[in-house]
């Protein structure tokens, strides 16, 4: 077995979970070091990008693998890309979904000659051919994962590459999602990079993994016991005698444990994987938006005849215990209301290209609204949103993209496997992520689907047994497809796709009666909402009028209903951000599914987001609604605010309309009328000893 297969597919070829057996375990051990002890991981890898300098082409080109090809003709374009950011979100269902060519240009530095190199991909939908210098490396299946290439015997120093990847996200039966309510757009959308590591190091290849695993056992506020995990290949032609070392440190890089293994000798282009258990006395647990409080795992390996290290591995540890049951959530031992999100990759202009600068302003708005879930539907995403999950304190659902439907082959389960293994193996250490689902709303409840779904959590308990699998049901409460995972949750829309507001308690009540031993959350709830339309106190809404008052309404009640039943283990909107689903047209704005609480923009957060707001998040919230219904043509109206603040009083052009007290954040002043022309509403409140205001203008048309 050889660690850079330049001509093979680069999926990984271990049997058995993560978890499986190992060949070795650590024995030597050492004490918790003195806490003055400090360690700084050596800068040993080279991880330069290759974002820049693509040609692009929008079609098929064939021959274009070819290094001489001539594709001066092309568009120059850097990665993160998509040939879908406009046609995808403009309506009409007819975005182009078909092949795309990349090519660069590519030369290896002389300082990373006689390194194992590795061409990684972060995402690109959904299936994608590369070649180096006409070598065709191999295809990867699957639009949401990160893939890796080992290209060792193609990259020569100071010899200029062609490095060129066919992509096309056009429809495949073999291959999960078939469909869904958002835009597949296709290209290299996510970044592009070359790894350079010593002969001797971590294994690369492992379904792109990170290559070691950090399992946390019997964790407390008085020690943590981990099992951390190396997989070490040896890329040399000759046995080496190797040392796999462990150190945790603290986030100021103080050695807290530190662990090495004798030597073993590992034979040529052979693997060693090895299991170390270390112990952290008095840790700091990650605690949630309290105290997201991260540690770093260390994996050095070492040449053990040389006496060097040849390479370390850095990963995340964030210490923490939890538990569900019908009572519903725990973090280290304390109950945690799961309240929060549901988050799609998708923005505008820029569709799925984002930026790590664009992924932080979407955590941003995460936190200020006072999330403490965010499920990552309906796939893998960006590292950057895991990574900033982890630092914010956010409990994290993954999911894996199996989506309204199936086929019933070998190959769409062999795909949806591996798309699944994907996921857990290189996600594996993240300590937000609590929950893996296994798919959402599948359409049908037959036989071939519910052996698909509960093979799939057959998958997720032997890669890691330890965290929770769940599922997205929309098929009703009894339904098969709701049987296989750890807990289900149900995407529900009262009020918007039928039924009334109020019916979503009576429901929850409904299923906690008759099966009180049951777990189950509520994956999917809310309502579209254009800014551009008003309307005051709407009853209801149509295709075409999604006013921004009616999504309003709904979230008021339904988190009320929620929140009334902490048996309900978490709860998440649909969505924190609108987001492109070129086949709709409604609520005036084509191509887009306008369930947000903020637009696709991230230009304006929408009333229902300051709801929340004032619900979840301790920062002072003090909020007029329907502030952007500057152009009124009726006087008579209500002022309505949202805060956390205990008394509320409202002006309207200096004059008082009085005081308001509230146990619901909701503060509303009916009766009121507006003169001709313009109007000015001013409402203020003290909150936490400090006086905060806010003021809207309205204009009211002349008869």
């Amino acid at each position: 077995m050889n660690e850079h297969p330049s001509r093979r597919q680069v999926l990984g070829t271990v049997t058995g979970g993560v978890l499986a057996t190992f060949t070795g375990v650590g024995t030597a051990a050492a004490a918790a070091p003195a806490a003055t002890q400090t360690y700084t991981p050596p800068a040993l890898r080279a991880w330069p990008s290759l974002d820049s300098g693509w040609r692009f082409h929008k079609g098929d080109v064939p021959g274009a693998q070819a290094p001489a090809f001539d594709d001066s003709g092309w568009g120059a374009v850097n990665v993160p890309h998509t040939w879908n950011a406009q046609d995808g979100a403009d309506g009409g269902g007819n975005y182009y979904r078909g092949i795309g060519w990349y090519r660069r240009r590519y030369t290896l530095p002389s300082n990373l000659s006689g390194k194992e190199l590795f061409l990684q991909f972060a995402g690109a939908n959904q299936v994608a051919d590369v070649w180096v210098d006409g070598t065709h490396l191999g295809q990867h299946q699957g639009g949401y994962s990160r893939f890796r290439f080992g290209v060792t015997g193609n990259l020569t120093a100071g010899k200029e590459s062609v490095i060129a990847v066919k992509v096309t996200n056009a429809g495949n039966s073999d291959i999960a999602p078939l469909s869904a309510d958002y835009t597949f757009q296709g290209g290299i959308y996510r970044n592009v990079s070359l790894y350079a590591i010593d002969k001797l190091g971590i294994r690369m290849l492992d379904y792109a993994g990170p290559g070691i695993y950090l399992r946390q056992r019997g964790v407390s506020a008085s020690s943590a016991t981990v099992d951390v995990t190396a997989k070490v290949f040896n890329n040399h032609t000759s046995s080496r005698s190797v040392v796999v070392r462990a150190v945790i440190t603290d986030a100021s890089g103080t050695v807290v444990a530190d662990k090495s293994t004798p030597p073993k000798t590992v034979a040529a282009n052979a693997e060693w994987d090895v299991v170390q258990t270390v112990t952290i006395t008095d840790p700091r647990l990650w605690n949630g938006l309290a105290d997201p409080y991260q540690y770093s795992a260390n994996v050095e390996v070492r040449d053990a005849t040389a006496g060097t290290v040849t390479d370390v591995v850095t990963e995340p540890l964030g210490l923490r215990s939890y538990h569900l049951d019908s009572t519903g959530f725990t973090l280290n031992g304390r109950h945690l209301g799961l309240h929060g999100v549901d988050l799609h990759q998708d923005r505008g202009p820029e569709g799925w290209a984002q930026t790590d600068a664009d992924h932080e302003q979407d955590w941003s708005l995460i936190k200020e609204i006072g999330a403490t879930t965010v499920r990552m539907a309906h796939y893998q995403h960006d590292q950057k949103d895991y990574n900033l999950a982890d630092a914010a304190g956010v409990v994290v659902w993954a999911e894996v993209p199996l989506i309204n439907a199936t086929t019933d082959s070998s190959a769409f389960t062999s795909s949806t496997e591996n798309q699944l293994r994907e996921l857990i193996r290189q996600n594996y250490n993240h300590p937000s992520i609590v929950f893996w689902s296994i798919g959402n709303e599948q359409n049908s409840d037959d036989t071939p689907t519910n052996t698909l779904l509960a093979n799939l959590a057959d998958l997720v308990r032997s890669e890691d047994p330890d965290r929770i699998s769940t599922y997205a049901n929309d098929l009703g409460n009894d339904a098969k497809v709701a049987s296989h995972a750890d807990t289900t949750a149900y995407n529900k829309y009262f009020g918007w796709y039928g039924g009334s507001i109020g019916d979503l308690g009576p429901w929850a009540d409904g299923l906690h009666q008759a099966e009180p031993s049951r777990t189950f959350a509520i994956s999917e709830y809310g309502a579209g909402a254009n800014t551009a339309q008003h309307a005051l106190n709407p009853s209801g809404y149509s295709s075409n009028f999604h006013p921004e008052e009616f999504q309003s309404l709904l979230h008021e009640s339904q988190w009320k209903q929620i929140a009334a039943r902490p048996f309900i283990w978490g709860s998440f909107v649909w969505n924190m951000f609108d987001f492109a689903s070129d086949g709709r047209n409604e609520g005036g704005q084509p191509g887009i599914n306008d369930k947000g609480l903020v637009t696709r923009d991230r230009a304006t957060r929408k009333d229902a987001f300051y709801w929340y707001k004032a619900n979840w998040s301790t920062a002072p919230t003090l909020y007029l609604t329907s502030r952007r219904w500057t152009a009124r043509t009726d006087a008579a109206t209500e002022v309505k605010v949202y805060s956390n603040a205990t008394q509320v009083t409202a002006a309207l052009n200096g004059t008082l309309l009085g005081a308001r007290s509230s146990s619901d954040h909701i503060f509303t002043w009916t009766g009121v009328n507006l003169r001709t022309g313009t109007n000015t509403v001013t409402v203020t409140a003290s909150i936490a000893g400090v006086t905060h205001t806010d003021t809207v203008t309205w204009t009211l048309a002349g008869s």
